[in-house]
C-alpha cells in the first residue's frame, strides 16, 4: 500500500516527521511505500542526516506550506502547491491509499471535503479519540473537535461511526455505545441529549444508555458519543491531568497509556477515504504510530465496508 504523509505539518516538522519515517521504515512491510509530501531538498537533506535510504519512500516536491495560523479555506485556495493540497489531490486520484498530517487540523478537514469528500449518507464527519480504560483496552470518544454544534440525529449517527470503528479497527466485538450525559437516567440532560437518546435507543447498534464522565475510564462502555465542543474540552482536560500527574513524578502503567505517542493521530470518521489527523506536537514516535495506524485502518477495509453499512442505516 501507499501511505501518504505531510512532512511539513506539525510544531516540530519537518525534522520530527522524517525521524518518524525512518523509525517506521525499519518495521514496514517490503511491499509498502511511504509517500512524502514536502520540499524535496529539505526532505533529502534530513534523510541524509538520519542516514536513512530512500528505499520504500517516494518524495513529492511541494513548494508551499500550510501553517497552523492559516485560514483553512483560504490556504487551499491560495496554496495549491502546498504539501496538504497536493497530498489530498493524490488521495483523490487514488495515487495514495491514506493521507496523514500533524499540521493544521482545520485545513485537514477542508482538504477532506475538497478532495475525497464524505461517504454517502454521512451527515457530519467526526474525530475519534482513544481513552485508556483503567484495567485494559480503550474507550472511543467522539466527536472531539469537528462538529461543535451537533444536532441529535448527527449524534445518533456518531454512535454508528464509532461502533463500526471500534469493531473493525480495534477488534471490539459488538461494542457498547453510550451517550455522554450528566446522569445515567433516560430523562437526564438538555434538549439535545434527550432527543439524541431517543434516536440512539431505536438504532441498530448496541446502545446501552447514558454515561456520566466518571464512566470513561471504567469498562462499562466502549464508545462514548458527545458533540465536538464537549469532547474537545473533555479530551484536553484528561490530557492535561495526565501530564500534570506525570510531571509530579508519579509513575503508573495506566497514566503511561495516555501518552499520545502510542496512538499517533485521530481518524476522521465519515471521510470517503483514510484521513488521519495527528497531534500538533507530534514527535518521531508519534509520527511512526500515525503511519502504522494509517496502515491498520486501511487494511481493515473499514472505509469500504462502512459505505455498505451506511446504505442500510440511512
Amino acid at each position: 500500500m501507499r501511505i501518504g504523509l505531510d512532512v511539513m505539518g506539525g510544531d516540530y516538522a519537518p525534522e520530527s516527521v522524517i525521524k518518524g519515517v525512518c523509525l517506521a521504515k525499519k518495521e514496514l512491510a517490503g511491499e509498502d511505500t511511504i509517500v512524502l509530501f514536502g520540499k524535496q531538498s529539505v526532505i533529502e537533506d534530513l534523510l541524509s542526516k538520519e542516514q536513512c535510504d530512500k528505499n520504500q519512500l517516494q518524495i513529492v516536491d511541494c513548494g508551499e506550506v500550510v501553517d497552523m495560523h492559516d485560514s483553512p479555506i483560504k490556504a487551499f485556495r491560495e496554496k495549491s502547491s502546498s504539501s496538504l493540497a497536493v497530498g489530498f489531490a493524490y488521495l483523490k486520484k487514488g495515487l495514495i491509499d491514506t493521507f496523514a498530517s500533524a499540521g493544521n487540523s482545520g485545513a485537514m478537514l477542508v482538504g477532506t471535503m475538497y478532495s475525497v469528500g464524505l461517504m454517502e449518507n454521512v451527515l457530519r464527519p467526526c474525530l475519534a479519540a482513544l481513552i485508556p480504560k483503567a484495567k485494559q483496552g480503550v474507550t472511543v470518544l467522539l466527536d472531539v473537535g469537528v462538529d461543535t454544534d451537533t444536532k441529535p440525529e448527527v449524534l445518533c449517527q456518531f454512535g454508528l461511526l464509532g461502533s463500526y470503528y471500534a469493531e473493525n479497527s480495534l477488534g471490539i466485538k459488538n461494542p457498547r455505545v453510550s451517550l455522554l450525559n450528566i446522569g445515567e437516567e433516560e430523562g437526564k440532560g438538555n434538549l439535545q441529549s434527550k432527543a439524541a437518546y431517543q434516536l440512539m435507543k431505536e438504532s441498530k447498534y448496541n446502545f446501552v444508555g447514558n454515561a456520566e464522565p466518571s464512566e470513561i475510564f471504567k469498562d462499562n462502555t466502549d464508545v462514548i458519543v458527545c458533540d465536538g465542543f464537549v469532547g474537545n474540552l473533555l479530551m484536553k482536560n484528561i490530557e492535561s491531568f495526565a501530564k500534570t500527574i506525570a510531571k509530579r513524578g508519579l509513575v503508573d502503567e495506566f497514566i503511561g497509556r495516555f501518552n499520545y505517542e502510542i496512538y499517533g493521530g485521530l481518524p476522521l470518521l465519515g471521510a470517503n477515504g483514510v484521513v488521519i489527523i495527528g497531534h500538533g506536537v507530534s514527535n518521531d514516535k508519534a509520527i511512526k504510530s500515525m503511519i502504522f495506524q494509517s496502515k491498520k485502518i486501511y487494511e481493515s477495509g473499514m472505509v469500504e465496508s462502512l459505505r455498505n453499512v451506511l446504505q442500510t442505516n440511512k
